[in-house]
């Protein structure tokens, strides 16, 4: 990507090393009127491909550091391409099964303790679970456990229902399946453990055609720390109504006080949060419910990548931070509902220069 050329480039421009002080109110001060409105969380980065070969960790790593990013969860992929596949994404491999692993998990605990950084601080999740095998989730942890001990402190992304997936074998997780989770769920509630799910919501055709998982999740085990992953949204569902949409949402984190929702991926922003008409209506939407909602791009580190093409992806998926209010921009944006939910002793700056920007 050059940047110059880029329709982001003002944006981009924007991006800084790190959170400055304010000179007139201390360290503990983000100026909304002179710094970035890009989240300094990515709780979803993908750390490994589908397949091929990833960016060196150390230059992720680097990468995020030179975006302003002081916290990431290393995600991996769980559900990888064969190793012999000439594939780096499984959307031009119709065909190729996709199965999940515990390959890239051990890959990424390795380069976090044998490479460690202290910008940006690192969360491991566990994204090698199969949640149509449940009884082969509590086995895997274990084994994670005995040869990282203590180190994993998140699980995902795991996927419920991927629809893009359907062509490389993936199927959606029955109510069956959801029902034998039990044991690695109190696993992870021991543990203070939150699991990521990809969950589509449904398609063009039908908006709500598999609603009913997420809320079977959520309905079985509500002490469960539950994050729907991109609104439930997908390349699959485009057009969903925002009034509809938001009523869902907001019945499901309204019901369930453990469950929150992220809003990573660029399908959100380019399928609505780039449209004025549409943004208006989530605006009060995230300012309402922003103690429950998370910051993250879903960048796949896959090695034709550069630092571009993140900072574009941190970019674009940080567009609706500018518009929110001060509440809202710092537990999302400047992370404290992040540490909230890994129960982390840092704390967000103040906001000290207020700017939410006008709909445009």
């Amino acid at each position: 990507m050059k940047t110059s050329t880029s329709p982001y480039a003002a944006m981009l421009a924007l991006a800084c090393l790190a959170i400055p002080c304010h000179a007139d109110s201390g360290p503990a001060c983000y100026d909304r009127l002179t710094q970035p409105h890009l989240a300094i969380v990515d709780s979803h980065l993908h750390f490994r491909p589908f397949g091929g070969s990833p960016i060196l960790h150390q230059d992720l790593t680097r990468m995020l550091k030179n975006a302003g990013v002081l916290y990431a969860n290393v995600f991996g992929i769980g559900q990888t391409l064969p190793y012999d596949s000439a594939c780096t994404y499984y959307l031009n491999c119709p065909g190729t099964p996709v199965m999940p692993n515990l390959k890239n998990d051990i890959i990424n605990a390795q380069n976090v303790t044998e490479l460690p950084v202290q910008v940006p601080k690192l969360t491991m999740s566990m994204s090698f679970a199969d949640l149509a095998k449940p009884a082969t989730v509590k086995p895997g942890m274990s084994v994670l456990d005995q040869e990282f001990p203590g180190l994993f402190k998140w699980m995902g992304e795991l996927n419920l229902v991927k629809q893009a997936l359907f062509a490389n074998g993936h199927r959606p997780v029955t109510l069956e399946e959801i029902r034998g989770w039990g044991p690695f769920m109190a696993a992870l509630r021991e543990r203070n453990m939150p699991i990521g799910l990809h969950g589509d919501l449904g398609d063009n055709d039908q908006p709500t055609k598999y609603l009913n998982l997420i809320t079977e999740v959520v309905n079985l085990y509500p002490d469960n720390k539950v994050v729907w992953l991109h609104m439930g949204l997908s390349k699959e569902l485009t057009d969903i109504d925002p009034d509809k949409h938001i009523k869902l949402l907001s019945n499901l984190l309204d019901k369930h006080p453990n469950m929150m929702i992220d809003l990573s991926w660029r399908v959100i922003a380019d399928s609505y949060f780039f449209k004025p008409a549409i943004r208006a209506k989530y605006i009060p939407f995230i300012n309402k419910y922003s103690k429950r909602i998370l910051p993250g791009t879903d960048f796949v580190a896959s090695d034709d990548k550069t630092f571009d093409s993140y900072l574009e992806e941190l970019t674009v998926t940080s567009y609706i931070y500018q518009f929110v209010d001060d509440e809202a921009f710092r537990n999302i944006a400047l992370g404290q509902n992040y540490f909230d939910m890994l129960r982390l002793q840092d704390k967000a700056p103040v906001v000290c220069g207020s700017r939410q920007v006008k709909q445009l």
